[in-house]
C-alpha cells in the first residue's frame, strides 16, 4: 500500500479497494466496540485514543493483580510489566520498557522510565528514576532523581534531594539527604552524609569516586575526583577530599576555629552609630582559640 493522499497517512479504507482489485471478497464486519475503528484526525481525536489504551492498560494490571488508587491519573505504557501486589498512587507514570516487581510501593506523580524495580520497592512522592535499577526492599525519595547508568542494591536507601548519575550505592548504604553523587561506587553499609558531592568534572573529563565499605561520610563533605575513601574510613564534615583516605583512618581538611571577641559588635556600631559602644571589656581584638571541654576521668585514662 501507498499513501493517497497529501498528508502522506495510510487509510483502512484504502484496502477495500486493494481488495477489489484484486479480486479478493469483500464482506462487512460488524465492531462490538465503536472505539476499536475511530478515526484520529485532530489531536483532540489522539487524546481520546491514549485515554482509551490507558484505561485498558490499567484495567488489565488490576485484573492481574495490581492496586492502583486512581486508574484516571495513572499513566502505563504498553511495553510496562508489574507484578502483583503492587500499588500505584495518582499521578505515577510508567514509561519505556519499565519493569515493576511483585509488592512494590510508587507514591505520587513519581516517573520512572525504562528502570527497574526488583520486589518489595518503596518510591516515595515525586521521583524521577531514568534508566535505573533499583534491587529488593530499597526505598527511594521523596524527591530524589536517579539519572541513567545508576544502581542501588538491596535495602539501600536514597533520600529527599539526592541526584545519582552513573553511580552504584551498595547493600544496605544510605545516601540521606541533599547530596549528588556522579559516576561513583559504594560500598556496603555506607553512610553519606546531608549535602555531600562528588566533583566528577573537571570541565574536561569525568572522573571516577570509590567509597569501599563502612565509610562513614560526615555532612558537607566534597569529594574531588578521581578518589577512594578506604573500607571503615571516616571522612569529618566539611571536609574536602583530595587524595585518597586510608582504610580506618579520619580524613579532615578544615581549618581551625577561632572567635575573635567583640568584632561582631564593633561592626553593629560601625553601621549603625545609634547603637551603643561595646564594652571594651568586650573589645578584644586577638583571636582566641575554641576551648576545648576538660575530658571524663575515664576519657583521660584512656
Amino acid at each position: 500500500m501507498h499513501p493517497q493522499n497529501a498528508q502522506g497517512e495510510y487509510s483502512l479504507i484504502d484496502i477495500i479497494e486493494r481488495g477489489v482489485q484484486q479480486g479478493q471478497k469483500v464482506i462487512a464486519w460488524v465492531t462490538k466496540d465503536s472505539l476499536e475503528i475511530t478515526g484520529v484526525n485532530t489531536r483532540v481525536h489522539l487524546a481520546l485514543a491514549e485515554k482509551e489504551m490507558r484505561r485498558r492498560i490499567c484495567e488489565r494490571l488490576m485484573l492481574g493483580g495490581v492496586t492502583i488508587v486512581d486508574p484516571d491519573r495513572v499513566m502505563v505504557d504498553h511495553q510496562v510489566t508489574v507484578g502483583r501486589d503492587t500499588v500505584l498512587h495518582p499521578g505515577v507514570s510508567l514509561e519505556g520498557a519499565t519493569h515493576v516487581g511483585e509488592a512494590c510501593t510508587i507514591r505520587a506523580n513519581s516517573r520512572l522510565t525504562n528502570s527497574v524495580l526488583h520486589r518489595g520497592v518503596k518510591v516515595q512522592d515525586a521521583c524521577v528514576l531514568q534508566e535505573a535499577t533499583v534491587e529488593a526492599e530499597a526505598v527511594i525519595g521523596p524527591m530524589a532523581h536517579l539519572r541513567p547508568g545508576t544502581v542501588i542494591h538491596q535495602r539501600a536507601k536514597v533520600g529527599n534531594f539526592v541526584e545519582l548519575k552513573q553511580t552504584e550505592v551498595g547493600e544496605g548504604s544510605k545516601v540521606n539527604h541533599l547530596s549528588y553523587l556522579g559516576d561513583t561506587w559504594i560500598g556496603q553499609n555506607v553512610n553519606v552524609g546531608a549535602g555531600t558531592i562528588t566533583c566528577n568534572y573537571d570541565g574536561y573529563r569525568k572522573a571516577r569516586t570509590v567509597i569501599e565499605d563502612n565509610v562513614f561520610i560526615g555532612s558537607d563533605v566534597q569529594l574531588i575526583a578521581p578518589v577512594t575513601i578506604g573500607a571503615g574510613a571516616l571522612i569529618a564534615a566539611g571536609t574536602t577530599v583530595t587524595e585518597n583516605v586510608p582504610a580506618d583512618a579520619l580524613g579532615i581538611s578544615r581549618v581551625r576555629q577561632i572567635n575573635k571577641v567583640g568584632t561582631a559588635a564593633r561592626r553593629r556600631a560601625l553601621l549603625n552609630p545609634s547603637v551603643p559602644h561595646p564594652q571594651s571589656k568586650n573589645c578584644q581584638a586577638e583571636a582566641q582559640p575554641l576551648a576545648r571541654p576538660v575530658p571524663h576521668a575515664s576519657q583521660e585514662s584512656s
